[in-house]
């Protein structure tokens, strides 16, 4: 398909932003099974936690054309999610992209395949997330392909333009923002509760008394009642 750009995806909420930067990630995979991409994408340089607005770029396995250019225009906040196609040979990230994206404030940029130069990159602080490295990268082939701001498969997960991205070191989630504003507030009490429950274990309460796990096998039996 010939190269595509779509329109700059509006700004996310700063509130919803706010909440999303205190909760707990994990807890958001307590209420949603869609979203969250597959093991493979791991953090690959940096430490701190990634909040932001996805800035999608897809391209082919060999030219980074389209991602050159949209780099230029990154945003302080922006997550650049970026689908390779399927190819895990040629990393589309090294020095100079990371250093333009980490210069222009990027949150952080989310490879489904490979990245390069990591003892490079690592200084400029920015958080990258791939399947993991190589060598071979891509090359500057002007080819009339790929796209910016358009709909991209990303671990498995279909991420639009102007999507959340929430990363940290347990993987990578990808939702609409009215899909991560319904679920923050009630993720943000759970985060609240766990603190009092922890010390309730170390008072030596049982796990499945104060989740209800226990009173739930209860009613299903006495065989499952007694079940220790």
């Amino acid at each position: 398909m010939p190269f595509t750009a779509g329109p700059t995806p509006a700004p996310l909420d700063a509130s919803l932003v706010s909440k999303l930067q205190r909760v707990s990630f994990p807890t958001i995979g307590h209420y949603l099974e869609e979203g969250f991409a597959d093991f493979g994408i791991r953090r690959i340089v940096g430490t701190s936690r990634v909040v932001g607005r996805a800035i999608t770029v897809r391209i082919t396995g060999q030219d980074s054309t389209a991602l050159h250019h949209a780099a230029g225009w990154c945003e302080p906040g922006d997550v650049f999610v970026i689908d390779t196609g399927g190819d895990t040979r040629h990393a589309p990230v090294g020095e100079v992209l990371a250093a333009t994206l980490a210069i222009r404030g990027a949150a952080g940029v989310i490879v489904d395949g490979v990245v390069t130069d990591l003892d490079e990159v690592e200084p400029f602080g920015l958080p990258v997330y791939a399947r993991g490295s190589s060598v071979l990268t891509t090359k500057l082939l002007s080819l009339d392909a790929g796209g910016v701001n358009v709909p991209v498969t990303c671990g498995g997960v279909a991420v639009n333009p102007g999507d959340v991205v929430l990363a940290d070191r347990n993987g990578v989630f990808f939702a609409a923002p009215s899909v991560a504003a319904a679920i923050v507030d009630t993720a943000l009490a759970d985060d609240a509760e766990e603190p009092e429950l922890v010390e309730e274990l170390r008072s030596g309460a049982r796990l499945g008394d104060l989740t209800g796990a226990s009173a739930a096998l209860a009613a299903l039996g006495p065989d499952a009642a007694s079940a220790h």
